[in-house]
């Protein structure tokens, strides 16, 4: 893999945990400041958080791969 197609992969990483953290910190601030009250916005912030955490592995995953194979 040359160093252009490495550098979207880890660029590609790099998004997926900051947008992950993102959701991590909703979730977070709607257990301190808004539960019990808001608790319809559990399901859909629980599930954001965990698509986004998802998405993280995966390019966690192909990073730790292409570094793998580059040596």
């Amino acid at each position: 893999m040359d160093d252009d197609a490495f550098k979207v992969v880890q660029k590609a990483e790099r998004t997926a945990k900051r947008i992950a953290a993102e959701k991590a910190m909703e979730l977070h601030d709607l257990v301190e400041d808004g539960l019990p009250s808001a608790f319809e916005k559990l399901p859909q912030i629980a599930q954001d958080t965990y698509d986004a955490c998802k998405a993280w592995a995966d390019a966690n995953a192909a990073l730790k791969a292409v570094e793998q194979d580059r040596g």
